[in-house]
């Protein structure tokens, strides 16, 4: 059965869409990765990558859709780059696997923030009663600007 065919499969879009998820959020401090950045560190570190070589040609072709059907060689070697499950972008992670690292991906980003950072940091120590009364009204700040709950996720957690 294909990762199409398999309405339990992860259902994230196309291999570029993620790929674009990924070098939107996943960078340190600063600017993104750029096609030529990821395709030297990963050509480049044959002990680490699995001696996978890629070029900034190929990586621009699969971000933007004109390749699909990389080797998954070449999947995992950019996984491990960005620190996320190789299934993610194999296509092999059910949808609730797909949507927690989805999920992840979002919260590091966040965690860039410096404003975001500055609220979470001021709720530590706080009684889990007071953290929860403070989620709920951030949720109800959401909700008024029509955003979803909880960062991303459902209202339901």
């Amino acid at each position: 059965m294909t990762a199409r065919g398999d309405a339990a499969r992860q259902d994230t879009g196309t291999l570029a869409d993620r790929l674009g998820r990924l070098f939107t959020h996943m960078h340190p401090p600063g600017a993104p990765y750029t096609n030529a950045h990821v395709a030297e560190e990963i050509s480049g570190d044959a002990a680490q990558y699995g001696g996978v070589r890629l070029t900034e040609q190929y990586l621009s072709m699969l971000r933007n859709g004109r390749r699909r059907n990389p080797s998954p060689e070449v999947l995992r070697a950019l996984a491990k780059f960005f620190g996320v499950p190789a299934g993610y972008l194999l296509g092999d992670l059910s949808q609730p696997q797909a949507e927690k690292v989805e999920e992840e991906v979002r919260f590091l980003a966040a965690m860039r923030d410096q404003r975001v950072r500055a609220i979470a940091l001021r709720s530590v120590g706080l009684p889990p009663d007071v953290q929860e009364s403070l989620t709920t009204i951030i949720d109800q700040f959401r909700r008024q600007m029509d955003l979803p709950g909880r960062g991303g996720a459902t209202d339901d957690g």
